[in-house]
């Protein structure tokens, strides 16, 4: 007798079950609400015309009084030539240094134009040609040879016939020659098929977003070739504290709302704390510029920031009164500036005791500092 043990179909999930939802689901709301007041013209497959685009990354308020979230915070010519850019023959490639927001850029990017940001490559030293261009189910090859249905389609590949935007994640951990393999997607538009004699071309509507981070430059480096087909947009650090502080609040609350860490306004206090040691140690020098610091081996990027904050928010939640306090982020900003124990541990005790210890309203930081550091 045969058993049959075919999995039942899982049920589905409500939208506020997921923990991450895709930005397309996250942001809904305000997508339609986008589309819905949209009158510019449209690329071809497009969900919203350039100029909506970069209202949904940039935020601003619609003229029925509907509110649209910024995703990003920086230079508006810097959301104006990426989205631009998607609107042309060119791909486009995201850089900068670890925690500048390229991820974050790109899966809204793709939400915006295409619906859909989950056709992505994630890019390691392990990323075969495979996933970027198709593999094979290989049960159905060895019965019936090389055949479509036995052909498995990559993200870039199914981006490309369905005019869509696909993304490439760390595009520079990938192999050269796996590399290589986007040229003659991204030059002529289609990716031949050689074991079926056939070709996907691609259509209107498709193009494809790559992230790479300013640190892993020589790893892995861009062939003169590839890099052509590219416009490259660098996004910067936060060009002050404000902007920072601004950022890393915004996602901090949606972040504790979705685990259920509701963030008080008492954490602002922190959170501007955080930022300015971060800024400082990554800076060189005490936000007056009257002190000159040593840097650590670290990024210190608005993302740790973000993490730092978020685990802070955690630990005054379930170990606290659920106020955030200096004693609630202090073990994470250790461990965000301390990577390399041997030199960073020096530069991080240098800055307490030099630059904490003695700044007016830091006393229980300092304290705090002290204690995590023993």
């Amino acid at each position: 007798m045969t058993v049959s043990h075919t999995l039942p179909e899982a049920p589905a999930k409500p939208a506020d079950a997921v923990l991450r939802p895709h930005a397309e689901d996250a942001f809904a709301a305000e997508l339609a609400a986008l589309a819905a007041q949209d009158d510019r013209p449209r690329p071809e497959r497009w969900r919203l015309s350039p100029w909506a685009v970069s209202l949904y990354l940039l935020g601003g308020t619609l003229p029925d009084g509907t509110v649209i979230s910024p995703k990003y915070v920086g230079p508006r010519r810097i959301v104006e030539v990426a989205v631009t850019t998607l609107a042309t023959d060119r791909a486009l490639l995201l850089l900068g240094v670890p925690g500048t927001a390229k991820t974050w850029v790109s899966e809204h990017l793709a939400a915006a134009v295409s619906g859909d940001s989950t056709l992505l490559v994630q890019g390691t030293a392990g990323t075969p040609e495979e996933a970027i261009r198709y593999g094979w189910n290989y049960a159905q090859l060895l019965a019936h040879g090389p055949s479509r249905a036995a052909l498995v389609p990559s993200p870039v590949m199914r981006a490309m016939s369905e005019g869509l935007t696909a993304r490439v994640e760390e595009l520079t951990r990938i192999p050269a020659d796996v590399q290589d393999s986007l040229i003659t997607t991204l030059s002529e538009k289609t990716l031949p098929i050689p074991e079926l004699g056939e070709e996907v071309q691609a259509v209107r509507g498709f193009n494809l977003i790559a992230t790479a981070n300013d640190r892993d430059r020589g790893v892995n480096e861009l062939s003169s070739a590839l890099r052509r087909r590219f416009n490259t947009v660098v996004l910067p650090l936060p060009a002050t504290p404000e902007a920072e502080v601004d950022i890393v609040s915004r996602r901090v609350d949606q972040l504790g709302r979705s685990l259920g860490l509701p963030v008080e306004a008492d954490g602002m206090s922190e959170i501007r704390r955080v930022v300015t040691v971060f800024r400082e140690l990554r800076g060189g020098s005490t936000a007056d510029g009257r002190t000159k610091l040593k840097s650590p081996s670290g990024t210190l990027s608005t993302a740790e920031a973000i993490s730092v904050v978020t685990n802070g928010l955690a630990l005054a939640t379930h170990f606290g009164d659920g106020v955030l306090r200096p004693a609630d982020v202090a073990a994470g900003v250790l461990g965000a500036v301390v990577r390399d124990p041997a030199a960073d541990r020096v530069v991080w005790q240098e800055y307490v005791e030099t630059v904490v210890r003695e700044r007016d309203g830091w006393k229980d930081f300092y304290r705090a500092c002290r204690e995590v550091s023993a």
